[in-house]
């Protein structure tokens, strides 16, 4: 079944500062702020929503197409995703502008001072689906572009394509009418809890309102799992529980990624949870959000020792 990942390819830079930011800023010069941090180093790691979900879905066997623009430092990027067997021919470059980049730097406190440039990630992947069959195509609208999250649900309604919209961290920019105007007519609606109160109190509707518009709307909840919502109920999915808990940061894509994984392998949505569940687990194991590895013979043990009392098949 084809899959089309719309969202973000990135860079996430990270930078530690052995100190605290706050010996640093004087709070009654804060009007004229001029500060260097002195960092122990850089870690480049691989990220972007669209890479994130593509990536574990690679882990789970699957070669969706990635829908995204890149910039003219995507080299290093590139060569990964083709080594998990990822196609990229969707992906845009834009020859002018650099890969989108989130440089982070972390203090002692685990405070955050965070700069991202959009680079290439300004641009619309301009990218043609004419080419996929409506019945044997799944595609997820992830944050990324803001004209592409606007203009490719109506697309794939257009087409009769099922898709999941996913909004995030581009919510603000988005606005009420247009987030409305997205998971309109898609088969899931996906957020974490906050998201959610924010969209329901930006449209005005309540999640039954908004139930109208969607099949189901699935609310994440970190360790608490995530919640699906349906005309027939709200059912609870336990988390999986990880070996250990290192970085949460690009669980939210993993969970995304094993949904998907579940629903064109014609699983119920409940046994999509389940199973977003189990990739999210191995996805907060490691720091960094391309850093976790798992074969299909762990993911299925792990499943199965967290979910066997609950098939549904």
């Amino acid at each position: 079944m084809n899959i089309l990942v719309l969202g973000s390819l990135a860079y996430d830079r990270i930078m530690d500062f052995p100190d605290k930011f706050s010996n640093h800023i004087l709070p009654d010069k804060i009007h004229i702020l001029n500060v260097c941090f002195m960092v122990n180093g850089l870690r480049e790691l691989f990220g972007g929503t669209a890479g994130n979900i593509a990536y574990n879905l690679a882990l789970l066997g699957e070669h969706p197409v990635i829908m995204a623009c890149a910039g003219k430092d995507f080299d290093a990027y590139e060569k990964w995703l083709t080594g998990f067997g990822l196609p990229l021919r969707s992906v845009r470059r834009i020859p002018d502008e650099f890969t989108a980049g989130a440089y982070i730097t972390t203090d002692q406190s685990d405070n955050q001072i965070t700069g991202f440039n959009p680079g290439a990630m300004k641009e619309p992947c301009l990218q043609d689906i004419d080419q996929y069959d409506p019945n044997n195509t799944l595609a997820i609208v992830a944050p990324g572009n803001i004209e592409d999250m606007e203009t490719y649900p109506e697309a794939f309604r257009q087409k009769k394509i099922q898709y999941i919209f996913d909004p995030g961290q581009s919510i603000p920019a988005l606005g009420p009418e247009k987030i409305v105007k997205g998971l309109s007519g898609s088969k899931i609606f996906i957020s974490n809890d906050y998201e959610l109160e924010m969209v329901t109190r930006s449209t005005g509707m309540s999640k039954q309102d908004l139930l109208q518009r969607t099949e189901t709307i699935i609310t994440t909840l970190g360790e608490n799992g995530s919640l699906v919502s349906t005309a027939d109920g709200d059912f609870q999915i336990p988390a999986a529980p990880p070996l250990k808990v290192s970085d949460p940061t690009g669980a939210g894509d993993a969970f995304r990624a094993g949904l998907i994984k579940g629903l064109v392998s014609g699983k119920s949505i409940i046994e999509a949870a389940q199973m977003g569940s189990v990739s999210a687990s191995f996805g907060v194991e490691c720091q960094g959000t391309q850093c976790h590895r798992f074969t299909l013979e762990d993911y299925w043990a792990r499943f199965e020792s967290t979910f066997s009392n609950s098939r549904t098949n």
